[in-house]
């Protein structure tokens, strides 16, 4: 694992807020950069709170533009699971593991937040027929949560390694 440095955190804390922004930008439905955010974050910065804190503080400032709704806590929930999910790969980060890393993020995040949905919205029946009645129905979204986690995620993977690679240790040789 790398030792983390001030120019570092700048460059993931950029990264991150570049990615939360791309939030806010038009886009299809559920093809936004959160998941890919919170894995990123969890398998670059080492320090636990902040790995944490970072992307739930990036996600909510771009929910208060965006509006509040009553599935933030059930959201915010699942997107630190995909930061723990992120810490996995923390020493072992690879193209291998970070695709890995994503897929199961959009795995998990699917599982929770349709869970969530089914157990507080009503629209389902209280059975596990209803259950699997919302992941079905949830299905033709997670195309996009996917194809989305791994474009931003894999790309914040890319950028944070080439600039570390390429422009700060550069510098600092």
């Amino acid at each position: 694992m790398m030792k983390l440095n001030k120019n570092n955190y700048y460059v993931i804390i950029g990264i991150i807020i570049l990615l939360a922004t791309a939030r806010l930008l038009p886009h299809p439905p559920n093809f936004t950069p959160i998941l890919g955010m919170a894995v990123f974050s969890g398998a670059i910065i080492s320090r636990r709170l902040i790995a944490y804190l970072i992307p739930l503080a990036a996600m909510f400032l771009s929910d208060l533009y965006l509006g509040l709704h009553s599935s933030i806590p059930i959201i915010y929930f699942s997107l630190a699971v995909c930061v723990l999910i992120g810490t996995f790969i923390e020493s072992r980060v690879s193209i291998i593991n970070s695709l890995l890393g994503i897929s199961f993020g959009v795995l998990v995040f699917f599982l929770i937040t349709n869970f969530g949905v089914w157990y507080g919205s009503g629209m389902y029946e209280s059975s596990i027929s209803g259950l699997m009645n919302c992941y079905l129905m949830g299905l033709p979204f997670v195309q996009n949560t996917f194809i989305s986690s791994l474009i931003y995620g894999m790309g914040a993977f890319l950028i944070y390694d080439i600039i570390n690679k390429h422009i700060i240790f550069a510098n600092n040789a």
